[in-house]
């Protein structure tokens, strides 16, 4: 297994796991670039002040979709916490069967997030967009101008003619191990230029073996693409580095 040091999780709910200052130590000690991503603006200000203390961990002001039906209201405590953060995430749109009903509501909280964030600019959004790949790029176009912000397209599972789209648009995808397990989207997956990947957990909803992933196992996707492109896992790691630099510069 490779050296954790210098990786990227670009996607992890360490507020969801049972201690949630001991996950954010964690992904410290191990050295991997942890983007910590909240489901609710209220989480934001724990998980902000735990991330200010280390190097490698940044939080991420959150109202995921599948909360929507329940927290539209919260759009107004986002908006006043948005000046606190460069980092955006988990938004985006759930049309799966359960939240299918509330999807009116998500696109009107994920159009106010990336009108806010192209208003604000230089801000980088994890976007969820299950059963949803072209409604979230039609949402992107219209209200995010490319040089306005970064979108980071995590556990995308779109088509192959949408992940096209979505690199036209100038979009990254973060890309887990449940993603690489998965025959059709491997397919999709190896589509995308290596050059606009970045790697993800999404722990605790992945797992090794019995136990939720950590920022630390984000190794095992590295190395599963490196399978994928016939390259060595430390030249993966390297250009995911490369691409992060970028999205960041």
């Amino acid at each position: 297994m490779i050296a954790t040091a210098g990786l990227v999780d670009f996607h992890c709910h360490l507020d969801l796991y049972p201690d949630h200052a001991v996950a954010v130590r964690d992904a410290e000690a191990a050295g991997v670039f942890t983007l910590a991503v909240t489901t609710t603006p209220r989480a934001w200000p724990r998980n902000h002040e735990l991330a200010q203390r280390t190097k490698h961990v940044r939080a991420a002001l959150g109202l995921h979709p599948q909360l929507v039906a329940e927290r539209e209201n919260e759009i107004e405590l986002w908006d006043r916490h948005l000046s606190e953060t460069r980092y955006v995430g988990e938004v985006g749109l759930d049309a799966g069967p359960r939240f299918f009903k509330s999807l009116e509501a998500q696109k009107r909280v994920f159009q106010h997030v990336l009108q806010r964030c192209a208003q604000a600019g230089d801000k980088i959004i994890t976007v969820h967009s299950i059963r949803s790949a072209k409604a979230v790029l039609d949402l992107v176009e219209a209200h995010l101008p490319p040089e306005r912000g970064g979108i980071v397209l995590h556990w995308f599972t779109g088509t192959k003619s949408e992940a096209k789209r979505a690199l036209e648009l100038g979009c990254y995808f973060s890309i887990n191990a449940g993603m690489l397990d998965n025959v059709r989207h491997t397919a999709m997956v190896q589509a995308i230029p290596l050059d606009r990947l970045l790697t993800e957990t999404d722990g605790p909803f992945t797992h090794v073996g019995e136990r939720p992933s950590q920022p630390a196992d984000v190794a095992v996707v590295v190395e599963a693409l490196g399978r994928l492109h016939g390259l060595p896992a430390t030249e993966v790691a390297s250009v995911i580095r490369d691409n992060l630099r970028t999205l960041l510069a």
